[in-house]
C-alpha cells in the first residue's frame, strides 16, 4: 500500500500542473470557447439522429456523462474536502472550467479520425495517436493502457462503492452486492452496443436531474447558511482563512485530482464516447463534450460539495494525518458526508439516498468502461473478435466483483495510479495535436459566421488521415453530381 501512495505522488503532483497548464494554454488558444460557445453547446444537444453508423449528439453526451458521473461525484469530491479543505472545491471549478477546453480539443480529434468499423464509428486516443501523430506504438500503448485501467484497476472503485454503501444504508453483505453488480453489468455487456447507448441516454438525465433536485432541497433548508459556505470555499483556497490557511497547496492538489477522476477531461476517457456521434463536423461533438464537463463537476460536483459544506458535514485532515476539523468523529471520508447531509432534511433520509444514487452514478459508469475496453480492443485487434470480446467481458466483470469486497484505500490507490498514467500519455500527446483541433474550430466559427450549418472538409483544411471525413466528402460530392445529371 506505502508503494502505491508513493507512486501515486510520483504521477499526480507534475501531472496537477500540466493539466492546470494545458488547460490554461487551450482555454486561451481556443479564445475562451467555454464561454462565447455556450449557446452553441446547448444547441448542439437538441440536433442531429443516430443512425445505423452512429449515435446522436445527446446519445453521445449520455454515454460520456455515464463514464464522468460516477463514484467521484460523491464518494470523490468527499474525499477531496476532507484531504484539501473547503477550498479544493473552489480548485475542482476551475479544474473543470479549464477542463472544458481540453475536453473541447480531445473529443474534436476523437471525431477527426475516426473510423468506420463492421459498420459502427470507432475512434478514441489510440485512433488518433496514430492517426494525428503517425505512431502506431504509441496508439497500442494507449490502447492497452485503456483496457488495463478500465477492465482491471477502475471497475473495482466503483463497486466497491456500490456495495459498501449498499451494507451500510441496508445491512446487504458485500458479497451479494458484488454479485448483483455483476449480474445485471452482464445483461448489459453481453448485449449489443445500441443496448449500451439505450440504458445511458434514458437513465443518466434521470439520475443526474434527481440527484440535483436533492442538493437543492438540502441547500434549500440551510440556505441562510450558503453565502458563509461561499465565503469559506472561495477563502480557503486563496489561502486567506484562519483555519484552512496553511492547507492552499492541498486544496489545489485534492480539488484538480478529483475534478480529474470524475469529469477525467485530460485522461481521454469521453473521447470514445464521442467519436461513436454522427455529426456533420467535429467541431459540434467537440462543444458537446466541453458541456458535458460543465454538467458533471459544475453542477454535480458543486451540489455534493455544498451540500457537505452548508451542513457541516466533513473532517479535515492534513497530509500527515493531522486533524484540522472534525465535525464527524469517527467518520470516514466517503459517502457518509453526503449521507449526513442529507440526515438534515430527514433523519435517516441519507443512508438510502446516497446508497441508490451511487448505485446508479456507478453502474452507469461500469456499463461506460466496458464500451472504451472494446472500443480499444477493437482498435489493438484492427477489427472485432468475439472470443477476445468474451474474455474482455469476462475479465471485467471479474474485476467489478473483487473489488465490491476489497478495503477501499486499496481499491482507490490501484485506480489512481490507472488514471494518472493514461493520463499522462494522453496529455503529453495533446500538446502535439492542438494543431488539427484548432483548424477544426476556425473552420465551424467561420461557417457560423457565414450563417451555414458547418460540414468538414479535412482535404480543404489540410488535414492528414481523416480518411472517413475524406470518404465522406467523395459520397456526398457524387450524391450532388447524380442528383444534378437527374435535374439535366
Amino acid at each position: 500500500m506505502d508503494l502505491l501512495l508513493k507512486i501515486n505522488e510520483w504521477l499526480w503532483n507534475p501531472l496537477i500542473v500540466l493539466s492546470l497548464g494545458l488547460g490554461l494554454v487551450l482555454t486561451v488558444r481556443t479564445r475562451v470557447l467555454q464561454v462565447r460557445r455556450l449557446p452553441d453547446m446547448i444547441r448542439q444537444l437538441r440536433r442531429g439522429s443516430s443512425s445505423d453508423e452512429g449515435i446522436s449528439s445527446f446519445q453521445a453526451l449520455a454515454l460520456t456523462l455515464s463514464s464522468r458521473i460516477g463514484v467521484g461525484n460523491i464518494a470523490g469530491v468527499a474525499t477531496a474536502i476532507y484531504a484539501g479543505g473547503p477550498g479544493a472545491l473552489f480548485w475542482m471549478g476551475v479544474m473543470a472550467f479549464l477542463g472544458g477546453a481540453t475536453a473541447f480539443v480531445e473529443s474534436t480529434l476523437a471525431q477527426i479520425y475516426k473510423e468506420r468499423v463492421d459498420g459502427q464509428f470507432r475512434g478514441g486516443i489510440p485512433y488518433y495517436l496514430e492517426k494525428g501523430l503517425g505512431l502506431r506504438w504509441l496508439g497500442v500503448i494507449a490502447a492497452v493502457t485503456a483496457v488495463s485501467l478500465y477492465a482491471v484497476l477502475a471497475p473495482g472503485i466503483q463497486s466497491n462503492n456500490i456495495a459498501s454503501s449498499f451494507e451500510g444504508a441496508f445491512g446487504v453483505p458485500t458479497w451479494i452486492t458484488g454479485i448483483a453488480i455483476v449480474a445485471a453489468l452482464g445483461f448489459i455487456v453481453l448485449g449489443e452496443r445500441k443496448r449500451i447507448v439505450g440504458f445511458a441516454d434514458k437513465v443518466v438525465p434521470f439520475m443526474a436531474v434527481a440527484y440535483i433536485i436533492a442538493a437543492v432541497v438540502v441547500l434549500a433548508v440551510n440556505i441562510t447558511e450558503l453565502p458563509e459556505a461561499l465565503s469559506l470555499v472561495v477563502s480557503s483556497a486563496l489561502g486567506f482563512d484562519s483555519v484552512f490557511g496553511g492547507m492552499v497547496g492541498a486544496a489545489i492538489a485534492w480539488g484538480v485530482r478529483r475534478a480529474m477522476f470524475s469529469n477525467v477531461a485530460g485522461v481521454g476517457e469521453g473521447t470514445y464516447g464521442s467519436a461513436a456521434a454522427d455529426v456533420s463536423h467535429p467541431a459540434k461533438q467537440g462543444l458537446v463534450q466541453c458541456f458535458s464537463i460543465y454538467v458533471d463537476t459544475l453542477m454535480v460536483c458543486m451540489a455534493t460539495g455544498f451540500m457537505i459544506i452548508v451542513t457541516g458535514s466533513y473532517n479535515v485532515a492534513t497530509a500527515d494525518g493531522k486533524t484540522v476539523v472534525s465535525n464527524l468523529d469517527g467518520v470516514e471520508a466517503g459517502p457518509a458526508y453526503t449521507q449526513t447531509a442529507l440526515d438534515t432534511v430527514g433523519v435517516g433520509v441519507g443512508g438510502p439516498v446516497v446508497a441508490i444514487a451511487l448505485a446508479l452514478f456507478a453502474f452507469t459508469t461500469l456499463v461506460a468502461f466496458y464500451y472504451i475496453c472494446d472500443t480499444s480492443l477493437t482498435y489493438l485487434l484492427r477489427g472485432t473478435n468475439r472470443a477476445a470480446t468474451m474474455v474482455l467481458k469476462l475479465v471485467l466483470l471479474g474485476m467489478t466483483f473483487f473489488g465490491s469486497v476489497q478495503a477501499a484505500d486499496l481499491i482507490w490507490a490501484i485506480g489512481d495510479v490507472g488514471y494518472a498514467s493514461l493520463a499522462w500519455v494522453n496529455l503529453v500527446c495533446l500538446l502535439f495535436l492542438l494543431k488539427p483541433a484548432l483548424v477544426a474550430l476556425r473552420d465551424y466559427d467561420e461557417q457560423r459566421r457565414a450563417g451555414v450549418d458547418p460540414t468538414f472538409d479535412p482535404v480543404r483544411l489540410g488535414i492528414r488521415h481523416a480518411d472517413y471525413w475524406v470518404a465522406r466528402q467523395a459520397e456526398a460530392t457524387q450524391t450532388d453530381a447524380a442528383s444534378e445529371a437527374r435535374g439535366h
